[in-house]
Parts: structure tokens; sequence; C-alpha cells
């Protein structure tokens, strides 16, 4: 039976908010954005971006560039800002010659998301991609993880892990795709959910549980 395990990205393989605050930091420079219209960004940003919000930004503060034009530079910026550690792409090259199958399933607009992937090199590591904007639904939406499933050559029903920071998206999320879960603690958890597999401060550590499985 194939082993395969699916990955969040944002908060579990890259750190978005250093990103983030670097690429909103640049962008404001460029553009001569006022403090306003800064402060704007980093609220409305904080969990998520799209291109409508940078058409609502446009017309809020009467800026002269369109909103894909500012999309497509923020695109830019947090795709040079946002890294993976080294150790977390050698762990998942060891996953893979490990014979396991690895997949993305993340929220977010895939062009901004596919950006991140290639910036860090993690493009050339997973054998398949899922990103909510690809759909237009969200984890923990069981759609999602199965368009993961099918892109990576899988099926839910030979039971896999899924590996991520955000319990309801991520946790929650794999649960109802019948997976195994592994939670990068530090977002609060909500009363309710069922409790993940295991819980860990770091990727590589999950990487770490995965490994030890293959030489069980």
């Amino acid at each position: 039976m194939p082993r395969f395990a699916f990955f969040d990205l944002d908060g579990t393989l890259v750190d978005r908010q250093s990103a983030l605050s670097d690429a909103l930091t640049c962008l404001c420079r460029s553009r001569a954005l006022c403090p306003d219209a800064e402060r704007w960004l980093r609220t409305e940003l904080a969990d998520r971006a799209t291109v409508n919000d940078f058409v609502r930004l446009r017309d809020a503060f009467g800026l002269e560039a369109s909103g894909a034009e500012l999309w497509q530079e923020y695109v830019d910026l947090i795709s040079a800002a946002v890294t993976c550690h080294p150790e977390v792409l050698e762990g998942l090259a060891r996953l893979r010659a490990a014979a396991w199958t690895i997949g993305i399933v993340t929220n977010g607009a895939g062009d901004i998301q596919r950006a991140k992937l290639a910036a860090t090199g993690l493009a050339s590591l997973v054998d398949g991609v899922a990103v909510s904007g690809d759909l237009e639904i969200r984890k923990p939406d069981l759609r999602l993880f199965e368009l993961a499933a099918s892109r990576c050559g899988v099926s839910l029903a030979d039971g896999g892990w899924m590996i991520g920071d955000n319990p309801d998206g991520d946790i929650g999320g794999g649960h109802q795709a019948g997976l195994r879960t592994i939670w990068l603690r530090g977002r609060p958890w909500p009363d309710g959910l069922p409790a993940a597999h295991h819980v860990v401060d770091d990727v590589t550590d999950a990487i770490t549980i995965l490994l030890n499985e293959t030489s069980e």
C-alpha cells in the first residue's frame, strides 16, 4: 500500500507571517503608500490575500495602479521573501527517497501559493498540489483533500497523513478525509475538535514521525 502525506503550506512548511511583513514593507515603499494604507493592508492580509484585496485598496486610497498590478507586485514580493528551512527541504527529500508520496493542501490563491512553492524549491519535492483557489473552496472542505489525492495519484481510502498548524482546516479536515493527523501546536485548540494523532513543535518533527513509521 502506498504511503502518502499531505502538508499545509503557510505556517507549516514556510513562514508566511515573516514573508508577509517583508513584502508589505517593500510594496508600501515602492508605491509610496501612506501609513493608513499600510495599516489597512497589514490588517486585511493578516490571514489571507486575494486580488480583490488590492482592488479594495486601490478604491479606498485612490491609487493609480490597478488592483491586478498591485496584486502581481505583491505576489512577486512575497514569493521572493518567503523561505523554507533547509532541514525541511532535506526532510521532504528523505521522505521521497523512502517512497512516500507528498502533496500540498493549502488555502489561498493559486498563483501566489504556486509562486511560493517554486521560489522555495518545494515544487520539485511534491507530487501534487491542491490550492483552495482552484475550486473556490477552503479547508476543511473534503473536496480539497480529494483533489490533492487525485493530483498525487493516491486514494484517500488508503489512509495517509495530514500535517498542518490549523486545528480546524488541517486537523479537522484531515480527520474528515480519513487521514491520520499531526498538528504543529501554536493556535488555540477549539472545543469539541478531536485530538490530532501527534502534536509537534516543528514540521521536521512531523517528518521524523513519518520516517520512523517507514522503518517499522
